[in-house]
């Protein structure tokens, strides 16, 4: 793990949207396409914001969430929504969505059909991740029922239900997530960082986020 400090988060945001712009671009010199795995949540907004405008090749990038939760579009609480708002506009406009919802009761009914549309964009070029006070990551929650499947097993996708949760969600599992070209963690704040430390001394189980540090670099601002 390389952890990267700054004075400010305005500061990060500008700085990491430059860097994950280069990545994109880079891999889009060498192949047909960028698969661009993001977040949702409050924290990368001011990330989208600059990344929108960015010049490069939208029409070969394609667009993913790490986790949603199982809500429609409409919904306050659609991560898919926030993209659409924040990044997905302007030059970006032009970007493929590869989404991870479709219309259904519960995200077991659609699973299979959004892990295989998933399977191309596999592995992910550039992938950038968030993490919780709780030290969860995309959807992997400590104490969620699938933890031991996210954590450890082979498939692609995995359907979430976690304690304090209001809705299922679905989350690219560990083994997608370690896999990525590129991965990236943000996070701000006094309380983010020091679980972060925590984290690095803890099983997977406990902070699932351990399971992906190795190899990531994660970008950090107190405020």
């Amino acid at each position: 793990m390389k952890l990267i400090e700054y004075p400010d988060a305005e500061m990060m945001m500008m700085d990491l949207a430059d860097t994950l712009a280069s990545e994109l671009k880079n891999c889009l010199l060498v192949h047909e396409h960028a698969s661009f795995a993001v977040p949702g949540g409050t924290t990368p907004g001011p990330i989208f914001d600059s990344l929108c405008a960015v010049d490069l090749d939208w029409s070969r990038v394609h667009v993913m969430l790490t986790d949603e939760r199982w809500v429609p579009e409409t919904s306050e609480r659609s991560n898919t929504r926030l993209l659409r708002e924040r990044l997905l506009i302007e030059r970006a406009a032009g970007a493929k969505y590869v989404p991870l919802y479709a219309e259904a009761d519960t995200p077991e009914e659609k699973l299979d059909e959004l892990a295989d549309a998933l399977t191309p964009e596999l592995p992910i070029s550039v992938l950038l991740l968030g993490m919780g006070a709780d030290m969860h990551t995309a959807s992997i929650f400590p104490g969620a029922d699938q933890l031991e499947h996210a954590l450890h097993g082979n498939d692609r996708l995995v359907a979430m239900r976690a304690p304090g949760a209001p809705e299922p969600r679905i989350t690219l599992s560990a083994k997608v997530l370690k896999a990525a070209m590129s991965r990236h963690i943000v996070i701000v704040g006094g309380e983010k960082r020091a679980a972060l430390e925590r984290a690095r001394q803890l099983p997977p189980e406990e902070a699932p986020v351990a399971a992906v540090l190795n190899g990531s670099i994660v970008h950090w601002a107190e405020r």
